[in-house]
């Protein structure tokens, strides 16, 4: 493991350059005051979005110009203070510029209801009128598909008060489980080990079986002593969904959610459908894991544990961004040279420092270079960490170059694709390269618990909040018990090889992502897609890769729906999702023949 080291200590090569951004704080300083007076310059096109083409020109242009400068000023005072988050300095810089986004925001909201105030046809002759506001056609029209579930101006203005009283749900379980819980210690060689929200999962895959349990039992009784108070801040949360859809015209909490990226139920229910077809699949995941552990049944304390009883192979970061390089090959020279500029040009802050944030992420915006923050630990999980936050970035920067600003981002139903073809690109090479069975078991290990948590599990937990939404548009109350039986039914279905307790029934409390609801399916139908690209570039290579490349190009030019057709993929039909699954199938075979 990489030891933590002071960040002066760190070769520079192995830090990101966001002198690239801002050459020092009275740059930034100066960045700050002048888009703070761009703000200002928002007001005066109040009430004249769309006089004429022109003045509807200048507007979007103006509004554009402001965020930029903004999401500048705040991405790179973010990522100081996530160098070290202990700095009160870096700390007090994001939050004058996390103000300030809000400002340019709240500055520029009325450009939409004015645009949805005009008609389609209205909208049509001033793009007519001035041949560069084509460039916003697809954002016009999607601003102006939203016009019928846009209530009256009074009306919308009472949502916009009620905001912070509608998240009211969210608010008391965030309290509720982050600061009110205290979590027992469990005893482990003597020594006392604090539970905790972030250390759960970790200590589910501690060797000691009896210690895993002790966990287990400790943390889940412990939710036990909160449910009535879960259970009533999910059921506001929850009538607070259905409410609102309704009051905006929609038929159902669901299809308010999925209305946002365009996407049809069907997608949804073809994802439950077809991952509820091959249940035992993961049926056979779960009895290779109790093989593994060489139990007579496997309880939910081993469920986090890794098909393989030795410790991983290390792998030092130099050599993961060379598996990297080589595993991305398939899809051509220009995304391994553009790879290989990330990897040259310190877009990657790579080891632990002290009070660093932890985890990884792709940040950036339109106007700089990408920038990954990593905690690189040698480990086969740290090298699958780079793949992924690469595929971000690479997104990103392919969607900058390609794409005016207005389309630079990307809903969340394809931001996951591109990370996520990486991983399965360098699982491909491995297997291809490796002969080392120790090394091989450890990649199929990261790869098959990526699709039972994200595949299999998050399609779990996207039918569970589809039928507690159903239950509350019937007139139905959720209560503790209820809310217990359906997730443990739930439970029993996925895992049926395993032992299914009842303390597993109080698993939807600790999942903070139902508060956001018809989200998490999002993560599922992500790497079905990203597995059936992955294969059509393996099978078909140049053309797949061509169709591939040009899907990162087109940033939200088109719904992801469009976006992903034109890779390959059509989810709107449960192919994607069989083809993952036949990759799954396949690599549970190498496992087997492994084990």
């Amino acid at each position: 493991m990489s030891a933590v080291r002071a960040r002066e200590e760190i070769d520079e090569a192995y830090t990101w350059d966001l002198e690239s951004i801002f050459a020092d704080d009275d740059e930034w300083e100066t960045a700050f005051a002048d888009a703070r007076e761009a703000i200002e310059q928002l007001a005066s096109y109040e009430g004249a979005v769309t006089d004429d083409a022109a003045q509807l020109r200048e507007t979007l242009e103006t509004y554009e110009t402001v965020m930029r400068a903004v999401s500048t000023v705040y991405s790179y005072a973010r990522m100081r203070r996530d160098e070290d988050t202990a700095d009160d300095h870096y700390q007090a810089l994001t939050s004058r510029a996390q103000t300030l986004y809000s400002r340019a925001s709240a500055a520029g909201s009325y450009i939409e209801p004015e645009i949805q105030d005009a008609s389609w046809e209205e909208l049509e002759a001033l793009i007519e009128a001035d041949p560069e506001l084509e460039t916003y056609e697809h954002y016009l029209e999607d601003v102006h598909r939203m016009r019928e579930h846009t209530r009256s101006a009074e009306v919308e203005s009472v949502l916009a008060d009620l905001g912070d009283v509608l998240g009211a749900g969210n608010d008391v379980y965030t309290m509720l489980s982050n600061a009110d819980m205290t979590f027992p210690s469990v005893e482990r060689d003597g020594e006392p080990v604090e539970i905790t929200l972030a250390n759960f999962v970790e200590l589910q895959r501690e060797p000691d079986r009896a210690f895993r349990q002790s966990v287990y039992e400790a943390f889940y009784d412990e939710w036990e002593t909160v449910r009535n108070a879960v259970t009533a801040s999910y059921h506001n949360s929850v009538k607070t969904d259905v409410k609102l859809a309704r009051t905006r015209g929609y038929d159902t909490a669901r299809e308010a959610a999925l209305d946002g990226p365009n996407i049809p139920t069907t997608v949804y229910d073809t994802l439950v459908d077809t991952v509820r077809d091959h249940l035992s699949l993961l049926h056979r995941h779960v009895e290779l894991k109790r093989q593994v552990l060489d139990v007579d049944e496997l309880c939910m304390w081993d469920v986090y544990m890794p098909a393989t009883t030795s410790e991983g192979p290390d792998i030092s970061y130099d050599e993961a961004a060379e598996h990297v390089r080589q595993a991305v090959a398939p899809l051509g020279e220009e995304y391994q040279a553009r790879l290989e500029t990330g990897l040259e040009s310190r877009w990657v802050d790579v080891y632990e420092t002290p009070n660093k944030r932890s985890g990884a992420y792709s940040g950036g915006t339109y106007d700089t270079q990408p920038f990954i923050l990593m905690n690189y630990q040698d480990t086969v999980n740290s090298m699958y960490t780079l793949a992924h936050e690469f595929g971000h970035s690479l997104h990103s920067e392919f969607t900058s170059d390609h794409q005016p600003y207005v389309y630079s981002s990307y809903e969340i139903f394809v931001a996951e694709v591109a990370s996520t073809v990486n991983e399965a690109l360098l699982t491909h090479h491995l297997l291809e390269t490796v002969e080392d069975d120790h090394f091989r078991r450890h990649v199929l290990n990261q790869y098959l618990e990526n699709f039972r948590s994200t595949l299999f599990r998050q399609t779990m937990f996207a039918e569970f909040e589809h039928r507690t939404h159903d239950a509350v548009e019937a007139g139905e109350a959720l209560t503790a018990d209820g809310l217990d039986e359906l997730y443990l039914d739930l439970k029993a279905d996925f895992y049926e090889p395993a032992t299914v307790d009842d303390r597993i029934a109080r698993e939807w409390m600790r999942i903070p992502h139902f508060y956001r609801a018809f989200y998490v399916y999002q993560y599922a139908t992500g790497i079905s897609a990203a597995v059936a690209i992955a294969n059509r570039i393996i099978e078909e290579g140049e053309s797949a890769a061509a169709d591939y490349l040009a899907f990162l190009q087109r940033g939200s030019r088109k719904y992801p729906l469009e976006l992903l057709e034109a890779a390959g993929v059509d989810m709107r039909t449960a192919a994607p999702i069989e083809d993952a699954m036949s990759v799954y199938d396949e690599y549970l075979d190498e496992m087997a023949s492994l084990i």
